[in-house]
């Protein structure tokens, strides 16, 4: 991916250039992508082109002079079609789950009926009545297949008739192969038909990639998450003092915007007059307010606390920060999509293989002296026995029981492969707020007497300010019942004041700045300090110990302050960086990769996204932001960090049982395929130890029900 990108980057340089987006559905695997981005650029005009699995998009450099016409037709010639973006390319996305979602059900009903009538025939029906049962399992398969098999016959035709291939064409051409010789054995009378064998490989090949396009939704899904962060209009006021309301795509730079308290800015700027405090955490991952006057920089997605704020516009739309962390987050995840599972890639020289056994077969008894039936026969048998569910289960059944296993231990996984990425991790990189720590600021109330907690929780229970939320909170545990405050006023950047029973009260932003989170109650002429904390996960400190033993050194990065980054890492013994941007969180991630590592990023704030969507693997708190927990490729729940630990041991235990699944299926190839070959096993035969291997494989993967609970 790296010289692409290179050559897309220095294309992009060319100032007679242009960039164009189209819609590519047929985009199933890295070699669709190598083609079009090798064979592209060789069309006249065009420079460079990068396409995205997860999106399904190329993006193509070309002169001005080729129209997006010349540019679908280019695709075209590759095997490709090409379609504009629509307004909502979600829909599209939503169309195919459901197209792959319907062709699932099918044949999960389709396998299941006919494998009842083969267990029937297997048990000893004969004469009319197994012609009966094979009738029937033929009414039932062929239209089952003719319907669920259309998104594997649709892709390898595509394919074939642009003299190309993919790894839908050995698919296609086993499940017609073994339904038309099915067929014959049924017209003909024959004892054996094998209609559940093809039937089962649809099924389980379309779990996995109805499985694969769910994946691919929740990526774009977490990018759309953090774009509607953004504000969607703004009040642009005009030379004369009034206001006008402009849609965010109507936004230019130099505009001057009025924001109110409580919205959410729509584009980057410049604070011209007003003071408040903004929450800024999408960026910074600070839970703490930030205050903002004259000259100071504000980004999109911000919400205003406090006062209103005149604000000088200077990035808008695709240019503002929040709109380049969710460029980040697209490309880090189209560089994750890339990695091919295990079955794929055992698939891709599986299939292939199969059929070629089962035409030299055919062809070497057929020389042989055998009459063409017995060769049919034979080369059926090889077909069967070589099908390659036990190869198709070994991952998918593994992951099943590991994700549920990891559910009832509070681990949600998004995604079977997020398991084999979990596994190899060596490195674990933690955010601080929300991560290691909970979170939520707590305030200590011990030194407030009665009478303050009560002005306190009075004042503090008509704000929304983070701070105020907290102190609340911790005052209506405590029992504290309110005082009856009157006349309270917010002001942005410094509290509220009111008046209680006559004497002036407030509750203020604490001047001492040596304090992480702190605020000042004033009660007349009483002062008292109030001091908060976002405490650590209780289980912290073990967790981090546990992920030492395991191998995975553990790293805080945060963007955070220094100072409260710099404590908490003494006190956790970890190596820390602070004030870290979503740019350099991300960097950081793209530097262990480059090293050889394969980190493990924990992380829950807006700013954590694209290094949740860069790392080999990514787990999210259930209190995340949606764009980190769509980013991530599990989420736990709870205020415990042990689940993390849980996860990367039954990832590891997972990965062990599939190896293990996968060495049994060779094994039983190296066996069966001799035997199948010599003549020595019937398709009767072929299709109980196909079966069987499929149980072994299965009954393999439960005992991590067991293991993934100890």
């Amino acid at each position: 991916m790296n010289a692409p990108a290179a050559t897309f980057s220095a294309a992009a340089d060319a100032t007679a250039c242009c960039t164009t987006r189209l819609a590519v559905p047929g985009i199933k695997c890295a070699g669709c992508i190598g083609k079009i981005e090798r064979e592209l650029p060789r069309t006249p005009g065009i420079h460079a082109a990068r396409a995205n699995l997860s999106t399904r998009q190329v993006a193509i450099r070309h002169d001005p002079a080729l129209g997006q016409d010349a540019l679908a037709a280019a695709l075209l010639s590759l095997g490709f079609e090409a379609q504009p973006i629509s307004d909502n390319p979600h829909s599209r996305d939503e169309a195919e789950q459901r197209r792959l979602l319907r062709a699932l059900g099918v044949a999960g009903f389709g396998m299941m009926n006919v494998m009842l009538l083969s267990v029937s025939i297997w048990a000893g029906a004969d004469g009319a009545t197994r012609a009966l049962f094979h009738w029937l399992s033929a009414l039932i398969a062929l239209p089952v297949i003719a319907y669920a098999g259309q998104p594997f016959f649709a892709s390898a035709w595509a394919a074939l008739s642009h003299r190309r291939t993919n790894m839908d064409v050995p698919i296609a051409i086993g499940v017609i192969l073994a339904s038309a010789l099915s067929l014959y054995e049924t017209i003909s009378g024959g004892g054996h038909a094998y209609f559940e064998s093809a039937v089962m490989l649809l099924f389980f090949l379309l779990a996995g990639r109805a499985l694969d396009a769910m994946m691919r939704a929740r990526t774009r899904a977490g990018i759309g998450a953090l774009l509607s962060r953004m504000g969607k209009s703004a009040s642009v006021i005009g030379p004369d003092g009034s206001t006008r309301r402009l849609d965010a795509s109507e936004l230019e730079p130099g505009m001057l915007v009025l924001l109110a308290a409580g919205e959410a800015l729509a584009a980057d700027g410049e604070v011209i007059a007003g003071t408040s405090t903004l929450d800024n955490a999408m960026l910074t991952g600070e839970s703490r307010p930030e205050p903002v006057g004259p000259g100071s920089a504000v980004h999109a997605g911000a919400i205003n606390l406090g006062a209103p704020l005149r604000i000088r516009l200077t990035r808008v739309a695709e240019d503002t920060a929040l709109a380049e962390i969710a460029r980040l987050m697209d490309e880090a995840g189209q560089a994750r999509s890339r990695y091919v599972r295990i079955a794929d890639r055992a698939s891709r020289l599986y299939a292939p293989a199969v059929h070629s056994l089962a035409a030299l077969a055919f062809v070497g008894w057929m020389l042989a002296g055998a009459g063409w039936h017995q060769a049919l026969t034979i080369a059926i048998a090889v077909l069967i026995i070589t099908c390659p569910c036990a190869m198709g289960l070994a991952v998918p059944a593994a992951q099943v029981v590991a994700a549920g296993a990891l559910m009832r231990r509070g681990v949600l996984i998004k995604d079977g492969s997020a398991l084999e990425r979990l596994a190899e991790c060596d490195v674990a990189v933690l955010d601080k707020t929300g991560t290691l720590t909970l979170g939520s600021p707590r305030a200590e109330i011990g030194a407030l007497d009665p009478e303050a907690r009560a002005v306190a929780l009075g004042l503090a229970q008509a704000s929304r300010h983070p701070l105020s939320r907290g102190l609340a909170e911790s005052l209506r545990r405590a029992g504290v019942t309110p005082a009856a405050v009157e006349d309270i006023v917010e002001t942005g950047g410094t509290g509220l004041a009111g008046i209680w029973q006559g004497v002036p009260v407030a509750l203020e932003r604490a001047q001492n700045e040596s304090a992480e989170l702190a605020a000042s109650l004033c009660i007349g002429a009483r002062h008292y300090t109030i001091t908060f904390t976002d405490p650590l996960r209780p289980d912290a400190a073990e967790a981090l110990a546990a992920l030492r033993r395991m191998g995975l050194a553990p790293r805080l990065i945060s963007g955070d302050r220094a100072g409260p980054v710099a404590a908490l890492a003494a006190a956790l013994g970890l190596e820390a960086e602070a004030e870290a941007s979503p740019k350099a969180k991300l960097a950081a991630l793209e530097a262990l990769k480059a090293s050889g590592q394969r980190p493990l990023m924990v992380g829950d704030g807006l700013n954590d996204g694209p290094a949740l969507a860069a790392a080999h693997a990514a787990i999210a708190p259930g209190t995340a932001s949606d764009a980190s927990r769509q980013a991530a490729d599990a989420v736990f729940l709870g205020e415990t960090l042990m689940p993390v630990v849980h996860a990367v041991k039954v990832a590891r235990r997972t990965m062990r049982i599939v190896r293990q699944n996968f060495a049994f299926a060779i094994a039983y190839n190296l066996l069966a395929v001799p035997l199948a070959l010599a003549g020595l096993v019937t398709p009767l035969i072929a299709a109980i130890a196909m079966s069987a291997s499929s149980l072994v494989v299965i009954a393999n993967s439960l005992r991590l029900a067991r293991s993934a609970q100890a």
